[in-house]
């Protein structure tokens, strides 16, 4: 997984706890003991799960120390453990997991999904959102925009996407009692291109920069933003309309 920023990433903090607040409103539990939030970044997530379930003993999860300190910082009296999601073992049953746009990091997630759903508590829930946005044009020009960078990025290009829905409702549903899948795409308003460049450089822009020799940087983050200028053009205000799809599926564990 790349490095984070966690004052990148919550630069876009409200629209991006979007998905996560109408993915937890879908979660069937009413009084869980234990949830767990996978992948929890800087804590938005895990407060919005806090909320719910004042009672519950709410643990955020993440790989990143800076996104960690943020959460600490932010929410002081909630628990979070640095851990990898691959590998996460609790000590206790957990009733919910919960992982807002942190699967479609970890390769071979299917199977991990699989893993995480037979772990649950009997009637426990799994509550899944991933971005499918690789085909979209903020992701495929990532990988297209020509230059001295291309054989630089090559290998984050080879990364796969998310797949159909069906795929998971078929990993999911033999060993599930229910499973609820959907999608929905956002078009968030922006004020112009460098915007949606700068919401990117928050996630699936940050491996890409990564992969690139520091005085590469800038140059392609030009290129970049002209295109984007070109596939997200100005509406009727001015503004720009950024098309983002998102995956979301809930399954609840059978008894």
């Amino acid at each position: 997984m790349p490095s984070w920023d966690e004052a990148q990433y919550l630069k876009f903090a409200d629209e991006r706890t979007r998905a996560a607040r109408e993915l937890l409103a879908r979660v069937p539990l009413g009084q869980p003991a234990h949830v767990v939030d996978l992948g929890c970044g800087p804590g938005n997530s895990t407060a919005l799960l806090h909320e719910r379930w004042p009672d519950a003993r709410v643990v955020g999860v993440d790989s990143s120390p800076e996104m960690l300190a943020r959460a600490r910082r932010d929410l002081p009296g909630l628990t979070f453990e640095l851990g990898d999601v691959r590998g996460y073992a609790p000590a206790q049953p957990v009733d919910v997991f919960f992982a807002n746009a942190v699967l479609q990091w970890v390769p071979e997630h299917g199977s991990l999904l699989q893993q995480l759903l037979a772990s649950l508590a009997p009637s426990g829930a799994l509550a899944v959102q991933m971005p499918c946005n690789f085909d979209e044009p903020s992701h495929r020009l990532m990988r297209e925009v020509p230059g001295p960078w291309s054989t630089r990025i090559a290998g984050v290009s080879a990364r796969a996407g998310v797949a159909r829905a069906a795929v998971y409702y078929d990993l999911l549903a033999p060993t599930a009692a229910t499973v609820d899948v959907w999608q929905t795409t956002y078009e968030h308003v922006m004020a112009d291109a460098p915007a949606i460049v700068e919401w990117l450089k928050g996630t699936g822009l940050r491996p890409y920069l990564e992969a690139l020799a520091p005085d590469m940087r800038a140059d392609y983050l030009a290129a970049y933003t002209d295109a984007i200028d070109a596939a997200y053009p100005a509406r009727s205000d001015g503004k720009r309309l950024f098309s983002f799809p998102r995956l979301f599926l809930v399954a609840v564990r059978a008894r």
